[in-house]
């Protein structure tokens, strides 16, 4: 018998799902079975019927529309008028809820004004290898941190009455296999380190969530992970949807998938598991009527939600042709060209800066060397989902891109600054011309040489990489440009637009590189931010969300890029000891570790004070909703300190909280579990106050299920980067 575990993954409702449910019960108690299939099945990929990459049937029996999906979690793909933000690495980069919210809220605005029900995204994947192809969509290597942003984005995102949709779940952290292969995880590694920002979306009610295309036991089916987690230990009220394509069976419903997208069972097939088939499997009990109930229920419920059923915009794109009538071409940019620009500043890090060569200062003449400060020979737009590495990097490539309303480059950016200076500007946008680029280097008083590393979908191949990066180099042998730039020049700059880390020992040290600006994948604004942080018109205060490492193979985990296994393993091996928890835990030394980034300004960190205790008569809570009870995410500690500006510039400080947990606990040196964005004036002083939860001091027990505060002192750690850590105190449990 199939297991049916929706009976007992009753949902916990709060209040804002509660009368959710109660609109969406009245509804379902009037639809046939045929409709409430309907709202489950995808219409079909690209059949001439769907204006959007993902599309229900309309039910007219209660004034349900056609749903809306489309893509990306940076932008509104295959769109005209809209905004191409930061990417989600970018922004997790900032360290700042303030701004990861708002480009939240500006998202929902471009979606909603678009007439689109549901956002795809955010993307929320933990970068466990430093070469996997969709890392940048993400929010980078930590849970905590990704969690924070996930949480943010889906609140400003739904704030506005747009549908999110939390992907892809789960352990989806490489392109290699990426339909065939078993992601083998311990349990505790993946409640703590993979399900952690997937547990702050579903607190932040996000509407849906996304399964991905991982075998072993299909992620669309997987029994234990939708129906006994998501849905029963979270107590999630939400649907679960396909990725497209992800449906392998039309009894994946008895296993906790919701709806199947786009609907068909192949791209243009005209099959699908749901629809007719689902409707048959009912009829003949494989399927209880109660499940498709449930089903239909949990889609409306997050229509509902977002106040979808009143006042909503008409869907008003054409994704698969911009020139199509049925596309009207409704401006939704607003004002959110200086919110990009914001953002792109403030992820902008500075690794290096010796003898204070930033900010420039009016200098008689630059250079500006390398491709990827100038403009795409195609055009902005003019690579399949932007599926090049031709021109300023700002985005990398696959179904997680959107379309350039304009991309402002490094060099135009610059140029026009340095005008206001009479600088003269001299540049070579070869990669390939050493020659050259040490002439004109030679030549000037300042030289800034832009080198990128792109990665992108796997169903796209870009100069060979098949969606994850080969190897952590920079493209087109960007070692050889810096070194010849170097070379030829004493104050050389090394702008670096990436997808992730690269690895950069063959120049770091190089006496006459004097800086480098790590700008990652800015948006539309790439050229200007990289000129607001050179000329000083933002002091940086971009943190990292990775490690950079000295060698690719100091990293725990490595792309499985080679297999002639049917269901490839892919092992965890790792456990806990992802990105810096690892370099902590065996010693390694990073070139830059995770959380680093220079200021123009320097900061003082003084006075912490330590408040509370997670320790509990109450016994950790177990069975449906669990991981989601309030009393294990009410504030019980409260770490306070002060940061001060001790040098001349005003700036963002970005304090982080490490938890160090008792031995006994058998975790990593340092886990992160708070952090600020604090902006203080020279000479003045901030005052920072930081909580922690029981969550955020537990550790996850295998064998009781629960979350467990362990035992014993644990040390809070305050720091500038997870290796310059200012105050150490202890909180007793």
């Amino acid at each position: 018998m199939h297991r049916t575990h929706f009976r007992e993954a009753t949902p916990v409702l709060n209040d804002e799902w509660s009368a959710a449910y109660a609109k969406a019960s009245d509804a379902v108690a009037r639809l046939s079975l045929q409709e409430k299939v309907d709202i489950a099945t995808g219409i079909g990929w690209m059949n001439g019927q769907c204006p959007c990459v993902g599309n229900t049937p309309a039910v007219p029996t209660i004034d349900y529309p056609s749903l809306c999906l489309q893509d990306s979690p940076m932008g509104v793909r295959y769109a005209s008028e809209v905004s191409a933000f930061p990417a989600g690495v970018n922004t997790a980069a900032t360290f700042n809820r303030t701004l990861i919210r708002a480009r939240g809220v500006a998202l929902g605005e471009e979606f909603r004004g678009k007439g689109i029900h549901v956002y795809l995204g955010p993307d929320m994947n933990i970068m466990r290898t430093a070469a996997g192809g969709r890392n940048w969509e993400g929010f980078g290597a930590d849970p905590y941190l990704s969690g924070e942003a996930s949480y943010e984005t889906i609140i400003g995102v739904q704030s506005v009455g747009v549908q999110g949709s939390a992907k892809h779940f789960i352990n989806n952290d490489q392109e290699h296999f990426r339909e065939s292969s078993s992601s083998n995880v311990d349990d505790r590694a993946q409640h703590e380190i993979y399900l952690a920002p997937f547990l702050k979306s579903a607190q932040a009610n996000v509407a849906s969530f996304m399964c991905s295309y991982i075998n072993g036991s299909w992620s669309c089916e997987n029994d234990k992970m939708l129906n006994d987690i998501v849905k029963g230990e979270w107590g999630y009220p939400g649907y679960i949807q396909s990725d497209w394509g992800a449906t392998h069976s039309t009894l994946a419903v008895n296993f906790g998938l919701d709806m199947t997208m786009p609907g068909d069972i192949t791209f243009g097939s005209n099959t699908t598991y749901f629809g007719q088939a689902l409707i048959d499997a009912v009829n003949s009990g494989d399927v209880p009527e109660d499940r498709v109930s449930d089903m239909a229920l949990r889609i409306l419920a997050a229509w509902y939600l977002l106040g979808q059923d009143e006042g909503y915009p008409e869907t008003n794109i054409w994704a698969w042709d911009l020139n199509d009538p049925r596309n009207l071409h409704v401006d939704v940019q607003a004002d959110h060209a200086s919110l990009i620009r914001e953002i792109a500043d403030a992820s902008t890090i500075l690794l290096k800066n010796e003898n204070g060569t930033l900010p420039l200062s009016a200098p008689g003449s630059i250079a500006i060397i390398g491709n990827g400060a100038g403009n795409n020979s195609q055009g902005i737009n003019g690579c399949v989902d932007r599926s090049c590495n031709d021109g300023v990097l700002a985005v990398g490539w696959g179904s997680g891109t959107a379309e350039f309303p304009y991309l402002i480059t490094p060099l135009d950016a610059i140029t026009a600054r340095a005008a206001e200076d009479g600088t003269t500007v001299t540049s070579s946008l070869s990669d390939s011309d050493t020659d050259r680029a040490a002439e004109i280097a030679a030549a000037a008083d300042v030289a800034i040489v832009f080198i990128s590393s792109d990665s992108g979908e796997g169903y796209l191949t870009v100069e060979g990489n098949a969606g994850d990066r080969n190897d952590l180099l920079a493209w087109h042998d960007g070692d050889a440009l810096v070194q010849a730039v170097a070379d030829a020049n004493e104050n050389t700059i090394v702008a670096v637009n990436t997808v992730g880390a690269i690895i950069t020992e063959a120049w770091i040290e190089h006496p006459n590189v004097k800086a480098v600006v790590w700008s990652g994948l800015p948006g539309q604004e790439a050229g200007n931010s990289v000129a607001d942080i050179l000329y000083g018109a933002y002091n940086p205060s971009g943190r990292l969300p990775y490690t950079i490492a000295k060698s690719a193979d100091d990293y725990p985990a490595q792309v499985l890029y080679e297999s002639s296994a049917q269901v490839p393993d892919i092992d965890y091996s790792e456990d806990l000891l992802v990105d810096y928890r690892d370099f902590d835990a065996n010693g390694i030394e990073p070139r830059y570790e995770f959380g680093f980034g220079l200021s123009y300004t320097t900061f003082e960190y003084d006075n912490l004070a330590i408040e509370g205790s997670a320790a509990s008569d109450q016994s950790p809570p177990t069975g449906p909703g669990s991981s989601l009870d309030p009393w294990l995410h009410e504030p019980v500690v409260t770490v306070t300190f002060t940061v001060e500006n001790t040098g001349e510039v005003a700036g963002h400080e970005i304090p982080q909280l490490y938890v160090t947990f008792p031995e006994s606990a058998g975790s990593a040196p340092l886990n992160l579990k708070g952090f600020e964005s604090v902006f203080v004036a020279p000479g003045e002083t901030a005052d920072v106050s930081l909580s922690l939860t029981r969550y955020d001091l537990s550790i996850w027990d295998v064998v009781s299920q629960s979350w467990v505060v362990p035992s014993g002192d644990a040390t809070i750690s305050i720091g500038a980067s997870s290796r310059d850590i200012r105050l150490t105190g202890t909180v007793s449990n």
